[in-house]
């Protein structure tokens, strides 16, 4: 259950209508509604004759489990997340990139340097790597942070990357612009506490196998833990087709501006484990709706300790930039037409 106070309810109506949902043993917390007013969410359903009182504007009975990242607790202010200048969810299609791992200082500093002059937005790359083999290359550790904040000095591009365990976010908090929850721990709940008592941005990646309403649940963990920066990343999911890595659904884009205001990204990389699918994907991604793209970047993909085959170059970077700020102009021109057009009907059906 969702209630709304009216505008300019003193403090005393919300702690009434809390007071109210304890006092019938249900769990309730006060939320924003994104323009100043309040809401109040209860866990289950409370008696209306319980809430007649001074200050409700509106009752909603009945909520999805996800409360907080449902569409409903912010309908008309979709969630812009900030990390550094970098604005997520604004309106402009935000561009991560950076090798799958950190590999050393010189090879960074030059990805780094690659991915500004492409056009990107950010610098990823994974200092601590969750690998399927307990043999393969792991990451760097915290040298491989120092080296993503050497990154970050040297080009002025915020940094995300992975942590992957409740103890190592302070460590990782501390050199890192955002927080990256990996597909192997969106179900990992005292990570997902822990990150969400950071103030920090957090980027939650989907679980290979995970369905959608169970993304969402493992962002109502970060969001009820007090931090409202969330992304949300499709990464691909698995299927039966050996052809592919992963299959990257696209239907989740489309479907989470209907059921979230957080923001989504889109990485082709993991979701088609091909070079040769990233370009076409990334550019769908963002013809579906999508924030934004997280996307593997090597000079030499070829030689990369982690995830070559699915590792584009820069210039391939450029290049997707390029085609999608292209698809943006273009949508936003169909757009303004179709506005001009149903202005223009009435008009049109009068003569």
């Amino acid at each position: 259950m969702i209630v709304a106070m009216t505008a300019g309810a003193p403090a005393s109506a919300t702690e009434a209508v809390l007071a109210a949902a304890r006092a019938a043993g249900l769990e309730a917390r006060a939320m924003s509604d994104g323009h100043g007013g309040a809401l109040v969410g209860i866990h289950g359903t409370l008696d209306v004759e319980a809430l007649r009182l001074s200050g409700i504007a509106g009752i909603q009975p009945k909520h999805k489990p996800y409360m907080l990242a449902s569409r409903e607790h912010r309908p008309h202010a979709p969630t812009v997340v900030k990390v550094g200048d970098v604005r997520i969810g604004g309106g402009r299609p935000v561009v991560m990139a950076g090798p799958c791992v950190v590999e050393g200082r010189e090879t960074l500093l030059e990805t780094a340097i690659a991915v500004k002059v492409a056009g990107a937005d950010m610098l990823r790359g994974g200092a601590f790597k969750p690998r399927t083999s307990p043999y393969s290359f792991q990451g760097l550790g915290e040298a491989g942070l120092q080296h993503l904040a050497a990154a970050r000095d040297a080009t002025g591009l915020p940094v995300v990357t992975e942590v992957m365990e409740p103890e190592s976010v302070d460590l990782v908090a501390n050199y890192a612009d955002m927080l990256q929850i990996g597909s192997r721990n969106m179900a990992n709940f005292p990570l997902l506490r822990r990150a969400g008592q950071t103030r920090k941005p957090i980027l939650l990646k989907r679980g290979f196998s995970a369905t959608v309403e169970e993304w969402l649940m493992s962002a109502e963990y970060i969001l009820a833990a007090g931090n409202p920066n969330v992304i949300l990343c499709e990464r691909g999911i698995r299927g039966f087709d050996p052809a592919f890595r992963f299959t990257l659904d696209l239907n989740a884009v489309p479907l989470l501006r209907e059921l979230t205001h957080l923001p989504v990204i889109v990485d082709p990389s993991h979701g088609t484990g091909k070079r040769s699918l990233v370009s076409r994907m990334a550019i769908a991604g963002l013809a579906a709706g999508a924030d934004g793209l997280m996307i593997e970047v090597h000079p030499d993909p070829e030689v990369a300790m982690c995830d070559g085959l699915q590792t584009i170059t820069p210039a391939d970077l450029s290049a997707i930039i390029r085609s999608g700020r292209a698809l943006q102009t273009a949508l936003l021109d169909a757009a303004l037409d179709q506005d001009k057009s149903l202005v223009e009907l009435p008009v049109a059906l009068s003569a």
